[in-house]
């Protein structure tokens, strides 16, 4: 099919989508304990969604949860309209990222249409704080969020700006899915679990790789894997003791799930079966950061979550300059902070066997980044949002 009948379709299917919604506005009511849990990237509700699903009562909410996927996965006409009605009938509307749905609906009077956000901290630039670059299409459905959580104070700002919404609807509730790094017996529970599944990791020192992707849209993420030195990296750390895991961001996954064009560079590294693994599928990062001896990173925002854990990071930012200028940064690199930088694969090497904690950094780094994270966030949120 041609890029301009794909093109003409989707208008069409956004059509319909703003049409029905209208119209189930005008007939239907809106509940007021039915609270939506809505992604477009997910196969399984987790993260925030999932802390602010377990923490409600089954008793005082009707919780109706709707997941794709990915973005490229196809949706069935029954699903289409399912959306549409939650969308249209749900007091409450809870996201972890776009949802595009959500641009062509109208919310209604006292309707709650909730961003929790899936990356704690503000890293990366997103939506209208990028509307000054050649980005093309900019989430319209950003606009419409009546409120937004963040990790910080610090933060309120560059999330306001980002959904293009008042800053007094962003507030500093901390991030749910953080609540696991102060509840320890769910990190011992979720570590003997893991360790069940992947018993290769028993008794291992355990490095987890997990980089943002390059790119400007999902259709477009990639991530350059040259740029590893994977026969270097599997002689020189073998020997040591330690295992190696990917963990890829969802939009580059998805394509080597896919196996779309481009991709098959990621199966290199699986020629060392006992060394490299890829728990990529492990759709919740912050499980298998409870089980990460170092975790190696760049402009993720895994290294927000990581920071509970008092271990070593490694950025690998190999095109920082590159990055900081095409992508942008809320703040300077350097503030994002509390570990080893490095460019190439020797001082990567360096760094692994070093494993510093950079201490005289990590206080600064949270009270900027993570200071609302203090083990009830769940809490707060769900108060924040529900007035209870």
């Amino acid at each position: 099919m041609s890029e301009f009948f794909q093109k003409v379709i989707r208008k069409i299917n956004q059509f319909i989508i703003m049409i029905l919604n209208r119209i189930f506005i005008l007939f239907l009511p809106l509940v007021k304990n039915r609270v939506l849990f809505i992604s477009d990237d997910r196969a399984v509700l987790g993260g925030n969604l999932k802390s602010v699903y377990d923490f409600l009562s089954d008793e005082e909410y009707e919780k109706v949860v709707i997941l794709r996927a990915n973005k490229r996965a196809k949706t069935k006409l029954k699903t289409k309209l399912k959306t549409v009605y939650y969308l249209s009938t749900s007091k409450y509307i809870l996201l972890e990222d776009l949802v595009q749905a959500t641009s062509y609906m109208k919310v209604r009077k006292n309707q709650e249409l909730v961003q929790l956000w899936h990356g704690a901290g503000a890293c990366k630039k997103v939506g209208y704080s990028r509307e000054k670059t050649d980005l093309k299409r900019i989430h319209k459905g950003y606009k419409k969020y009546t409120k937004a959580i963040t990790s910080s104070e610090a933060t309120r700002p560059c999330f306001a700006e980002a959904f293009s919404i008042d800053i007094e609807k962003v507030q500093a509730k901390g991030f749910p899915r953080t609540d696991i790094f102060f509840d320890t017996q769910y990190i011992n529970s979720k570590r003997k679990e893991l360790l069940e599944k992947y018993p290769f990791m028993a008794n291992k020192k355990v490095i987890l790789f997990a980089p943002t992707y390059r790119g400007t849209q999902y259709y477009n993420a990639d991530y350059d894997l040259e740029k590893l030195d994977l026969d270097k990296i599997y002689n020189e750390l073998k020997k040591q003791n330690y295992i190696f895991i990917f963990k890829w961001h969802p939009f580059i996954y998805n394509k080597i799930s896919a196996k779309k064009e481009g991709t098959e560079k990621f199966n290199k590294y699986k020629e060392y079966k006992d060394f490299y693994y890829d728990l990529s599928a492990e759709r919740d990062i912050n499980d298998l950061l409870l089980i990460t001896d170092i975790l190696i990173t760049d402009y993720s925002s895994t290294f927000f979550d990581y920071f509970f854990m008092n271990k070593p990071v490694i950025y690998f930012t190999y095109d920082l300059e590159l990055y900081e200028n095409d992508r942008g940064m809320y703040f300077p690199f350097k503030e994002y902070v509390y570990g080893k930088v490095v460019r190439t694969n020797e001082e990567l090497l360096d760094a692994i066997q070093i494993g510093s904690l950079e201490e005289e950094k990590r206080e600064a780094f949270k009270e900027k980044f993570v200071g609302a994270c203090d083990g009830h966030s769940t809490e707060k949120t769900c108060e924040w949002i529900f007035g209870k």
